[in-house]
């Protein structure tokens, strides 16, 4: 939905659908998308540069880590990129609930066990303190998160949308991370 395939077939270009053919990179984006927004990556290497001169080093640094060991990551959406994600988040120790209305047999039998799906994407929403989208853009995926999705969210919630900018309502997204909700 992003390429003007009217106009590459014009110029006698063809375009192909290549579903899950970039699905390893997606996910390893997604995940470090994941770690950045929970280590504050920028923050830590700040933090360890005063550290210099400083006797337990080591114990400090092992005081400072968090890691995701009993957080949830909801993912939207369980095709070939979703599935991914949600395997190797359960890899880092996270609990993870997916929400996929299509959900075929082949990506169910994907999913690791312990993988939780729901059939209220609501669900998702309120128990996840993570949430990940891969959905294909369309009329009924504009604007998945809004401020209606975002309300039924944990406060805290970080986001990542690795998929397509309108799945998203920016306006609210925005208004969200300003009032702290994400």
């Amino acid at each position: 939905n992003n390429i003007p395939v009217d106009r590459c077939a014009e110029e006698g270009i063809v375009v192909f659908n290549t579903p899950g053919a970039n699905a390893n990179a997606v996910k390893e984006l997604v995940i470090a998308g994941l770690l950045l927004s929970s280590r504050k990556v920028t923050d830590a290497i700040d933090w360890v540069s005063t550290l210099k001169g400083q006797e337990d080093i080591g114990k400090k640094v092992e005081k400072g880590k968090s890691n995701f060991s009993g957080k949830t990551l909801g993912v939207i959406g369980l095709g070939a990129i979703g599935v991914l994600v949600a395997n190797a988040a359960m890899s880092l120790g996270m609990k993870v609930i997916g929400y996929d209305p299509f959900l075929s047999v082949k990506a169910a039998l994907s999913l690791k066990p312990g993988v939780k799906t729901v059939t209220d994407v609501n669900d998702l929403y309120a128990a996840s303190d993570y949430i990940t989208i891969h959905v294909p853009y369309n009329a009924d995926t504009k604007g998945t998160i809004c401020e209606k999705s975002i309300a039924v969210m944990k406060d805290g919630v970080r986001i990542l949308n690795f998929a397509r900018g309108e799945l998203a309502d920016t306006a609210a997204v925005l208004a969200a991370v300003e009032s702290g909700k994400i």
